[in-house]
This record gives structure tokens, sequence and C-alpha cells, in this order.
């Protein structure tokens, strides 16, 4: 068999969310489960996310899976309603919607529930992100009509820079949506909640947290933040992306490695073979600094990525005086090497790769 595994910690991911709640010790907590848990198995995920207040997924297929998982709290479609079908199934099922556009509003003026709903709209303010949402000029009489029909209302906005805790947009953000916020429990209804903050804003600003906080990428163990990495902030990673040498080669000085021949030998070395590549989920692109990690007779040994990853296999330098051998394991990205790295090295974020993981690997889920 092919020696390329998934493992998904179960423990870590209970483990962050708690951290999460930690910081948030005031705030309900929506725990982000959208792209199939962000490329983790939103199934498998379940189960450990039980004492979150409620899940956040992006649309409604993704809202059918939880439910057909049998999840009873809470789920909020952060992109809410596509169609009027869409929106009169949430109505029906109690799914929370988001509003952020004109014709959504108007489905939900049009078609109200027949009684008094507790199920919230959650309304979009757009603070400066410029994708979706209201304007703060629109934003309080739109809430005025929704109020006077019966729905409980959240406030919410997305951070643009919540990573980098000094950039300047965030305090005009803040400022737009504390005032927002604040005109609307005076002019429409002091039950109005609000949420401003993702990972990064649970992180950077616990001032700021509100009614409710939605915990995204630093469940799944990698840093919200530019400032601190996931292990100075207490997170574990969640997923374990493995494989093993499966061929190991001498080349001679000048020898070229692996397609358009971007690597050369400048002295006579040996080279791995690791059974892993973009079929699997890692990234073609990848700097000259990337490395996997093996671990030999308790010592860590990092075997850098030479040539060009292909669609099934990635190449690496063998150190001289290495203990490396035919199926030596090797760890992408996991406990022994944080995914945060992997995406530097490919001028991406953590996200993208934990959602581009595919199937073909083993994949296995693990409670300590």
């Amino acid at each position: 068999m092919r020696n390329t595994h998934i493992t998904i910690d179960l423990s870590a991911l209970a483990h962050n969310l708690q951290i999460a709640k930690q910081h948030a010790p005031h705030a309900k907590l929506m725990a982000m489960v959208k792209a199939n848990a962000y490329g983790h198995g939103v199934n498998e995920c379940l189960p450990t996310l039980q004492s979150a207040d409620a899940l956040g997924v992006a649309c409604l297929a993704e809202a059918k899976t939880l439910q057909q998982a049998g999840w009873d709290k809470p789920i909020i479609v952060i992109e809410g309603a596509f169609s009027l079908e869409e929106w009169q199934y949430c109505l029906a099922n109690q799914l929370q919607c988001m509003i952020h556009h004109t014709e959504q509003l108007s489905w939900a003026l049009q078609y109200p529930s027949k009684e008094p709903s507790n199920t919230p709209i959650w309304l979009k303010l757009n603070t400066g992100m410029n994708r979706l949402g209201f304007s703060e000029h629109e934003i309080l009489q739109i809430t005025k009509q929704l109020s006077a029909i019966g729905y409980p209302l959240i406030l919410t906005s997305h951070f643009a820079n919540a990573d980098v805790k000094n950039h300047p947009q965030n305090k005009q953000q803040i400022s737009i949506f504390e005032r927002v916020l604040s005109t609307l429990k005076q002019q429409v209804s002091p039950t109005v909640q609000g949420s401003l903050c993702n990972s990064a804003g649970i992180v950077n600003f616990a001032e700021h947290q509100h009614d409710w906080v939605r915990a995204g990428i630093m469940l799944y163990g990698a840093t919200p933040i530019s400032e601190q990495t996931a292990e100075q902030l207490n997170l574990r990673p969640v997923m374990q992306f493995k494989a093993s040498i499966m061929a190991i080669h001498t080349l001679d000085t000048g020898d070229c490695v692996g397609y358009g021949s971007r690597w050369q030998a400048k002295q006579p070395c040996q080279i791995g073979i690791v059974s892993v590549g973009y079929a699997d989920g890692y990234p073609r692109v990848i700097s000259d600094d990337a490395y996997v990690v093996a671990k030999i007779s308790d010592k860590i040994e990092h075997l850098s990525i030479i040539g060009r990853v292909a669609m099934d296999m990635l190449m690496v330098e063998i150190p001289a005086n290495s203990n490396v051998t035919l199926h030596t394991p090797v760890q992408l990205w996991g406990d022994k090497l944080p995914i945060d790295h992997v995406a530097n090295w490919n001028a991406t974020v953590s996200y993208e790769l934990l959602c581009l993981v595919t199937k073909r690997p083993t994949w296995c889920y693990t409670v300590d």
C-alpha cells in the first residue's frame, strides 16, 4: 500500500476549541465548519464540537449536511440564501441566515415566519472589507424593518486585517461597527446583538468580542495572527500529513532532478523520493527553503525538497551521514512541522492548504 497518510487528531480539535473559549469567556462561540471543516471532515469532527454554541457554514448544502448528521444546535448560513426557495427552507427548518443584500432582504420581509420568530437574522454590515454587507447609512432602516416583523437580529461584520493587530483599518472597522451597534440598540431594540471577531479578532481584540465570536482556523491548529505562532498560542495541529521514502538514488555532480531539471547536484549526493504529490494535496509551487521532517532515533532531520513537486511524488536531498533509509517516514506538516511554515514557502495561507488536501491518502481519526 502507498504509504501516504492524513491523521486527524480530534483531541487537538477539542483542545483548540477550549483555547478559543478561554480567549472569549463572555461570548457565545460559533465554530466555523464550512468547506468540510476546513478540509478535516465535518461529519467526523462534529462530536468533538458539541460544546460550541453554534456552527457556521457557507451555504445551505453544508447546513443540510449538519442536519443530516443530527446536529441540533443553531446553524448559521453565512452567505445566506441564494434563492427564495432556499430562504423558505431555512425559515422552515430554523436555520439562521446571513442577510447581506437587498434581494435577501426582500425575501425576509415578504415571507416572514407566520408566527413570532425566535430564529435570528444575522445582518451583515460592511465596515471596510467591501465584499458583502449593507452600508452604514442603509443599516438603520433595514434593522427597523426586520425588527418590526419580529426577527431577532445579530449585527455582524468581518475584519479585513485582524491578523495584523496594529493595522490602521482595524480601528476604523471597530469604530464603525460599534457606532452602528450602539445606534441600533438605542433606536431599534436593546436586544440587537453583535458579532465582529473571527479567530484573529478573538486573539487580538478581546475588548470587542460582543455577544458572538466566530472561531475558524484556530480550531484546526494554525495561527490566525501574524505576531505569534500556533505553538505560542497553545494551539495544537489537528491534521498530520505524512508519507515515506519510496526510493533512494545516488547522483553525480551535475545530475538534474525532476520536471524542468530545475535542481542540479553540486556534488555527489543521495536523494530520496517521497510518496506524495499535488494529487494528494501537497502544493506544487514551493520555495527553495522548503523541507520535510524525518524523525530518526529521536533526532529530527530536515530534508530539503529539491526539484519540482509532481502529481504523485516529491524529491528530497538526504544529508551526508544521515540515517534516512528506504521506508523512512516523513512529515509534510503537523506537530513536527507547522503548516504555517509550508504556507509561507508557498506564498499562501494555511486555510488553502488544509482545504486542498484530497481523499487519495489514507485517512484516519484519532482521540487520545
